[in-house]
């Protein structure tokens, strides 16, 4: 199957990380060729990607946010768990994983993907049903980021066991009261951190694998965070933990 990257830096992400295969690029008609757009360019000139100029209501068929660019490709190139095993094992890392369960809302799976990749997780699980997957909309909202970065769809119970048997601490997001301060929460060693779905939060299941359940302090009238909001914030603390000088 194939299906339509758009947008500059998703597009120009899409063709750094050479993970998919790449069937032509098109261009509106009329843009100009400077900036990210000539990046592309180049990039689609060393890989003998056709080019075609097209007018932008073509474009604007895909999406109103395509920026005057559309790649198409081959759908996402998922992975399995063990490959995001090994990817610590080659940077000599201890394991570093985003496990999602159950998000729904396309644009927080992407902004959580886009925090993931910088700050360096080894990949990111997600459930096979009932879930957002790696879509155009998730790619262009990640700004690329899902390119550079191991998906793996796994049933998540059996998932957390197998991390586990790596000697994985297993966090989750909660707002419980039996749920620790980050001060309290050992993030600096082999991690999973769990964000649960935007309206029910993590499934009693998962929620009875996790090791430690993490409550983000909070001040203000709020009583909540958005689900990758959140999730980002709890990323960056694992990230500070695990880089103290």
């Amino acid at each position: 199957m194939r299906e339509f990257i758009y947008g500059r830096n998703p597009v120009y992400e899409t063709l750094r990380a050479r993970r998919r295969d790449v069937f032509r690029l098109q261009v509106a008609e009329g843009a100009q060729d400077k900036g990210r757009l000539s990046e592309i360019l180049d990039l689609s000139a060393k890989r003998k990607i056709p080019v075609e100029r097209v007018a932008r209501p073509r474009l604007d068929k895909l999406s109103e946010n395509h920026q005057g660019v559309a790649l198409e490709v081959s759908t996402y190139p998922y992975v399995e768990l063990e490959d995001i095993l090994d990817n610590a094992k080659v940077h000599n890392e201890p394991l570093f994983v985003l496990i999602l369960d159950t998000l729904q809302n396309p644009q927080n799976l992407g902004t959580i993907i886009r925090t993931g990749e910088a700050v360096g997780v080894h990949g990111v699980l997600i459930p096979p049903h009932r879930a957002a997957e790696i879509t155009p909309a998730v790619v262009s909202s990640s700004a690329g980021a899902c390119e550079h970065l191991l998906v793996a769809k796994a049933n998540l119970a059996q998932a957390i066991g197998q991390l586990k048997d790596a000697e994985t601490w297993i966090v989750g997001l909660d707002e419980s009261p039996d749920s620790k301060d980050p001060s309290q929460v050992p993030l600096e060693r082999a991690l999973a951190v769990v964000v649960g779905s935007e309206g029910e939060g993590i499934r009693p299941l998962v929620r009875k694998s996790c090791d430690y359940l993490l409550r983000l302090p909070m001040e203000g009238q709020i009583e909540s965070l958005n689900a990758s909001v959140a999730g980002s914030i709890a990323l960056y603390l694992a990230y500070l933990a695990r880089h103290k000088s």
